[in-house]
């Protein structure tokens, strides 16, 4: 795995390099959002594991995050935050991030991101499965998903909520249950982060994101793929 640490905590940013590095992992450590971007465009990672404040003089972690995903250099971004509040979980996740901590975490918890990145980004075991529903096509092993032909970028985690949706149609998927879809687990996580993540799948697959016809909302229940 290759793991990309950027925050500005020098103490933090020295235990996550050591630790990681201890199981096995390439680490690059750096203390500003500019040299993330910098040498997350000249090399690609696995994981970002990003801080949301990063001090006055760089680009703060939001700014940082919608930059790598736009470059598509980075496979799963983890915003690291020190602010309790679901107003930066939501920021993060518009921004394009897979998943937020806050701190101080658990180093369980966020072992508990890492191994679930490595399970989804190692594994072949559908192969070149290629699933359709109404205009949209998802190619599983290039990871790849287009739209009445057209390519649609997503996240690590909308590849994997999509992928699950689209594996059965018409099944209701609750958010505990699409949670442990795309990380292996629901632990530590919030179940709101879904809605979010429907959303923007909404807005990049939906002629009409406000009233979808692919995406659907099961009242009181959860989400489900119309087969239709």
């Amino acid at each position: 795995m290759h793991i990309l640490v950027c925050d500005d905590e020098s103490a933090l940013r020295e235990a996550l390099r050591q630790s990681f590095e201890r199981e096995g992992h390439r680490v690059v450590a750096v203390a500003d959002g500019r040299t993330a971007i910098d040498r997350a465009s000249t090399e690609p990672f696995d994981v970002l594991l990003l801080d949301v404040s990063l001090g006055p003089a760089s680009p703060d972690g939001y700014e940082v995050c919608r930059e790598l995903r736009r470059r598509r250099n980075v496979v799963a971004i983890i915003m690291l935050t020190a602010r309790d509040g679901e107003v930066d979980a939501v920021l993060g996740l518009e921004a394009g991030a897979d998943d937020y901590v806050v701190k101080p975490f658990r180093p369980a918890e966020l072992r508990s991101r890492i191994r679930a990145v490595l399970r989804r980004a190692g594994s072949q075991a559908l192969g070149g499965e290629v699933l359709q529903v109404a205009g949209i096509v998802l190619d599983i092993s290039r990871r790849e998903v287009r739209r009445h032909g057209s390519p649609v970028d997503v996240t690590f985690s909308e590849f994997e909520l999509l992928r699950t949706m689209l594996l059965t149609p018409g099944v209701v998927f609750d958010r505990q249950e699409l949670l442990r879809a795309i990380w292996g687990d629901s632990a530590y996580r919030d179940p709101r982060a879904i809605d979010v993540h429907i959303r923007h799948l909404r807005e990049k697959l939906e002629d009409v994101p406000e009233r979808p016809q692919l995406i659907l909302t099961v009242r009181g229940a959860g989400y489900r793929i119309n087969e239709s």
